[in-house]
């Protein structure tokens, strides 16, 4: 009698899991196109796995520029510096420069957080074009 509840403890154990697996594979087939696309991203050049502390997203329009750095607005009125480096790849329909970078463009940054809040920017998209999620039904 004692074997049958381990028995169903286990299977309840392996439901669960295969459960919560299936659950999170359907949550990531949901997310949008870019969020699909910078997940895909996230994991290039790492060499550990694909996992970068602090890598996140900046968007928002440019409210000042320098030769070093951008100033974004987010859409919550904070606001985010971003430090440019030699490396920083700055996009739109073609490829662009850094005197691109003008105050009232919309910008999508991708780059590492640093540890006083700023970034440091690996990729600028300028005028980035962002879909809102469709409601299926």
């Amino acid at each position: 009698m004692k074997n049958i509840y381990i028995v169903a403890a286990i299977i309840v154990v392996i439901v669960g899991a295969g459960a919560f697996f299936a659950g999170m594979k359907y949550q990531q087939s949901k997310q949008p196109a870019f969020l699909r696309e910078f997940a895909g991203r996230q994991g290039q050049g790492t060499g550990t796995g694909g996992n970068r502390v602090g890598f996140r997203p900046v968007n928002g329009e440019i409210i000042s520029s320098d030769d070093k750095s951008i100033t974004v607005k987010l859409q919550d009125d904070s606001s985010k510096i971003v430090l440019l480096s030699d490396n920083t790849e700055i996009n739109k329909a073609a490829e662009a420069t850094k005197e691109d970078l003008k105050v009232g463009e919309k910008v999508a940054v991708f780059g590492q957080e640093n540890s006083d809040g700023t970034v440091t920017a690996q990729n600028i998209q300028l005028n980035p074009q962002f879909r809102e999620p469709t409601q299926q039904q």
